[in-house]
């Protein structure tokens, strides 16, 4: 590694080793030539829109080394890019991450920008819930879109609420009608929400020993949830139309879990949301849909 000098010699070499040994993609990236830029740009702490010019440029001997044991440990450890560098993007703004979080790739992000739309025709919302919300990226992506809206972060784990709290100082939102609370599910919680937006963990339990190594370095905390990936999602969709609105809307993402969410509710015709940007298994349901379903005792 003696000849490489520039953060574009780094992200080349980059490349051709993540190539050459084969690793999973799926933290930000699909490619070992994007995946090596996220990583070159991520630990020189730079913009990830960075002008190409600017990749010419010598690096310094402690730059080369950091990125030199970045490489050698996402290559022989399996370590996620964005747990290297503690940086991730999500939804256009850029995130602090570590391991005591799950990285942000939920499409979520997605029907945000749409404004929940169609599923959601109560103008602007007024109260917002990111419930199993780790990070926080989701309910934060809520509070840029709608500023003035009250945003609750909720999660069982105070190391993941560690990190939403890392996020909210970064963006300058700490006491901006946006806060984070521990809360098993809606235990710790009172109130009415328009917006319920909710990624949970959704792995079945022997896929995790199937999954790729990279996801291994997140919390399983974050990921499982019972033999059939939806020990969560049965109690969430029980009780949160107590927590919705008049016109509220429960936005449930259980992934790959979905043919089994189907299975266990074998009556309910859930509402399965398409993205133009990829993602599957995320349904939106009304609050009277949820009281409906319980009342006819579907769920």
């Amino acid at each position: 590694m003696e000849n490489l000098h520039t953060a574009l010699d780094y992200l080349r070499y980059a490349a051709s080793e993540f190539a050459r040994h084969d690793i999973y993609y799926g933290h930000g990236t699909d490619n070992a030539l994007d995946e090596a830029a996220a990583l070159v740009l991520g630990i020189l702490r730079l913009p990830f829109d960075l002008q190409p010019l600017y990749l010419q440029t010598r690096l310094t001997q402690a730059e080369k080394e950091a990125l030199a044991a970045a490489i050698d440990k996402r290559v022989t450890q399996r370590i996620p890019v964005p747990y290297l560098s503690k940086r991730t993007l999500y939804g256009g703004y850029e995130f602090y991450i570590d391991e005591r979080a799950l990285i942000p790739r939920s499409p979520i992000a997605e029907l945000i920008e749409r404004d929940l739309q169609p599923y959601w025709q109560g103008g602007e919302p007024q109260r917002i819930l990111d419930l199993c919300c780790g990070s926080g990226c989701i309910g934060m992506l809520a509070k840029y879109r709608y500023p003035q809206a009250e945003v609750l972060l909720s999660d069982i784990n105070a190391d993941a609420l560690a990190v939403a709290e890392i996020n909210l100082a970064r963006a300058d939102m700490s006491g901006y009608g946006i806060e984070t609370v521990q809360s098993d599910l809606f235990s710790g919680l009172s109130g009415e929400f328009d917006w319920i937006l909710c990624n949970p963990p959704y792995v079945e339990e022997a896929e995790m020993q199937e999954i790729a190594a990279e996801f291994l370095h997140e919390p399983r905390l974050a990921l499982t949830s019972g033999a059939d990936g939806l020990d969560l999602s049965h109690k969430i969709l029980a009780q949160a139309a107590d927590y919705l609105s008049e016109n509220g809307v429960l936005i449930l993402e259980v992934g790959m879990s979905w043919q089994n969410l189907e299975a266990a509710y074998p009556e309910i015709g859930f509402d399965w949301i398409e993205f133009e940007r990829g993602g599957e298994g995320v349904l939106a349901v009304s609050r009277d849909e949820l009281l409906a379903w319980r009342e006819a005792g579907l769920l």
